[in-house]
């Protein structure tokens, strides 16, 4: 399965930034866009492992429930 870049928008909206096949390759680009991110961008830079980019913006932009915490 590939890893996938993408920009999330505090809309929770998503874009595909980029596809790779190593996690060490897509990690380090998500450092160096990270890292050239100014205050003006309204986004961050998000890496999913996903079959497609679809399943990866599903990931993403689905809500989860809260983990509980103390007793059960």
């Amino acid at each position: 399965m590939p890893y996938f870049l993408f920009k999330m928008f505090p809309s929770r909206e998503v874009e595909v930034i980029e596809r790779h096949d190593n996690y060490r390759d897509a990690r380090a680009r998500a450092r160096l866009l990270r890292q050239e991110l100014t205050v003006s961008d309204n986004y961050q830079i998000k890496i999913i492992h996903a079959f497609n980019e679809k399943a990866g913006e599903k990931l993403l932009t689905t809500e989860r429930e809260p983990i509980p915490w103390g007793d059960d």
